[in-house]
């Protein structure tokens, strides 16, 4: 008998507690500002992981935002809360996919296209039918450009839907208000 047989027989099994909306992302962010009783004088600590600058730029452009690591992290975070992390992912996805040698194209091709792309995709990302049709074309014979309309029209999805609430959010101005706080200190 299997382990998680045996568990489920001997009356074992523990279910996980499902965590409050948006937990994840406020014990994120909270974990990423640094609090001034922890000793940290500098900004070139490797400890401050944002600075009140940094989080102010993201509010310029979603191209600034996806430009910074940590911009991408806490935006994630924030498209987890939503449901629609598979649109950052694929973005990414489709960036990496832009660095890759030709003798590999065809096999990320194919991943990106199966996890994202096709109809029944586990993160199907949200794409009209035209646009998923050209691409499953342009995945068949790949080169470095198949995925860039769909990235396009992830990426306006993303500008104009998602990249407004996140910067409205309780999360980022919370972020963004301690970060104010902790520099004034």
């Amino acid at each position: 008998m299997k382990e998680a047989e045996c568990k489920v027989a001997e009356g074992k099994v523990h279910k996980k507690k499902p965590k409050a909306f948006g937990a994840d992302l406020k014990s994120y962010l909270k974990s990423m500002v640094p609090h001034p009783e922890s000793g940290i004088k500098s900004s070139t600590s490797r400890k401050v992981m944002f600075s009140a600058e940094e989080v102010m730029q993201w509010s310029q452009s979603l191209e600034k935002l996806l430009a910074s690591q940590r911009g991408q992290g806490v935006f994630r975070e924030f498209l987890k809360s939503e449901f629609s992390e598979e649109n950052m992912e694929f973005w990414l996805a489709c960036e990496e996919y832009k660095k890759t040698k030709s003798d590999h194209l065809h096999g990320k091709a194919e991943r990106i296209y199966e996890e994202f792309v096709q109809s029944n995709a586990v993160k199907q990302i949200n794409i009209d039918y035209r646009t998923r049709e050209t691409t499953a074309k342009k995945a068949q014979d790949p080169t470095l450009t198949s995925f860039d309309e769909a990235q396009k029209t992830v990426y306006v999805l993303m500008e104009r839907d998602s990249y407004p609430r996140f910067l409205k959010s309780k999360a980022y101005l919370s972020l963004l208000n301690q970060l104010q706080a902790n520099t004034l200190k």
